[in-house]
């Protein structure tokens, strides 16, 4: 089986990106940004906080750029520095708090989100309580595992799960009360 390189277009860049070349570092930047301030948005609601720690993940990334060793995803090596400066942020700002708070689970039929835009499925995942918030994106959004989010977050991995859980469960109420709502108001 023949293996395929893949970012092969981007080595040269971030070579020139490695000695300091200010027209290569801003290429990765332009090309990258746009991506990143959603990472970041989506870990803290206020748009000029998403964009400065998006600043600050860029500022780590052109610090510690020769450290990439062109396995996997550049993309998603910058990405991870996002998330782990957002997440470093945010314990700074209020340690990272879990609720305890118990929801009755019932089978509801999980609604169709077809006719939902993002901004309102975002103002959905920010009003999260803090915990399930950061749960729910470094599980459903990032794609870690249940061991590295207890890792990252230092809580127990059966936190993590349940934090989860409760934060579907979070998001399918106020879902639905959203849409009674709206359904309301036509």
């Amino acid at each position: 089986m023949k293996i395929i390189p893949l970012h092969t277009t981007q080595k040269p860049t971030i070579q020139r990106a490695i000695q300091q070349d200010r027209e290569a570092q801003k290429e990765i930047f332009d090309y990258y940004s746009p991506k990143m301030l959603g990472v970041c948005r989506q870990y803290v609601k206020d748009n000029h906080h998403a964009e400065e720690l998006m600043l600050s993940g860029f500022l780590k990334v052109f610090t510690h750029l020769q450290k990439f060793k062109h396995e996997g995803s550049f993309e998603g090596w910058i990405r991870r520095i996002m998330v782990n400066t957002c997440l470093s942020y945010l314990r700074k700002k209020n340690p990272i708090r879990t609720t305890d708070e118990d929801y009755v689970y019932n089978d509801l039929a999980t609604e169709s989100l077809e006719n939902t835009s993002v901004e309102d499925i975002q103002k959905l995942i920010d009003g999260l309580p803090e915990g399930y918030k950061m749960v729910f994106n470094l599980y459903a959004i990032e794609g870690y595992k249940h061991a590295e989010i207890a890792k990252e977050l230092n809580i127990s991995v059966s936190t993590s799960k349940s934090q989860l859980f409760k934060a579907r469960k979070w998001l399918q109420e106020n879902y639905k009360k959203v849409n009674l709502i709206l359904e309301d108001g036509k």
